[in-house]
């Protein structure tokens, strides 16, 4: 039965998703058990914990693809979502383009195709098999996928997989400055605890349930953050702080910090 107690962290009233008290079984084992997360327009949201965590339950819940034995699971009315794969195997005989991978399942017009593969630098891939894309350019092409329907909210399953450190840097830019540019919510399951901690508004340590979540700096030091990774894990993300280039406004939407041109 639905669970009616407050949030425990902050919601607004414009916030794109709100979860819970939220609690998932199979078998009889809980995978969630009373998980509170909320989602906030133009803000990054980032899941991290060990293996089996239930981090994928949490993101499936998110999306609607489980349903809930208690708590709820509250979407803005009109929520469009964009989802990114953690990974995505096609059969390498498959002759299978860019252009028609994007048209999958439904045939949408070229120039949405284009301007999308343009916003994540890809725009010469169109015509160019699927299966010659390399790690980076794969993920950019799954990202440009999710923002296809114009997504209030993104939902990343580990966008960093596969890809070398240079890579990695450069796709977390590029998440941070659309986010910025949409004004779009991103949740991100993600294990690179570096970039995780020097680019997102929010951590969520799971475990279950909530282990800690809030600021990266503050989550990075907190003592169940440092019983499933380690001091060393604190120690080494230590050089990685946390400038914001953005604040919230009262309805949780980011209002950029960048100062107009010829501003001092």
């Amino acid at each position: 039965m639905p669970d009616s107690r407050p949030v425990s962290v902050e919601a607004g009233v414009d916030s794109l998703v709100v979860v819970s008290g939220l609690e998932v079984s199979f078998a009889g084992r809980k995978a969630l058990d009373g998980v509170d997360l909320v989602v906030n327009p133009g803000e990054i949201v980032t899941l991290i914990g060990p293996n089996g965590a239930g981090k994928t339950t949490l993101v499936r819940a998110v999306l609607g693809q489980v349903r809930p034995g208690r708590g709820s699971v509250r979407r803005r009315p009109g929520l469009t979502v964009g989802y990114m794969p953690q990974q995505l195997t096609v059969d390498p005989t498959l002759p299978l383009t860019v252009q028609a991978f994007l048209n999958l399942p439904r045939r949408r017009p070229k120039a949405l195709l284009e301007t999308a593969l343009a916003e994540v630098g890809m725009a010469e891939t169109l015509g160019q098999p699927f299966q010659d894309l390399s790690g980076g350019e794969t993920q950019r092409v799954l990202l440009a996928r999710a923002l296809l329907g114009q997504p209030d909210l993104l939902v990343l399953d580990e966008p960093l997989g596969g890809i070398d450190f240079s890579g990695q840097l450069a796709l977390f830019q590029l998440i941070g400055d659309m986010r910025l540019r949409r004004g779009c919510g991103v949740l991100m399951v993600s294990h690179d605890l570096h970039l995780v901690m020097a680019g997102t508004d929010s951590v969520v340590c799971l475990n279950h349930h909530v282990c800690c979540s809030g600021a990266p700096e503050s989550v990075s030091h907190h003592p169940e953050y440092l019983a499933l990774f380690g001091p060393k894990a604190a120690e080494g993300l230590a050089v990685y702080t946390h400038a914001h280039d953005h604040q919230h406004d009262p309805s949780g939407a980011v209002v950029s910090l960048s100062k107009p041109q010829g501003e001092a």
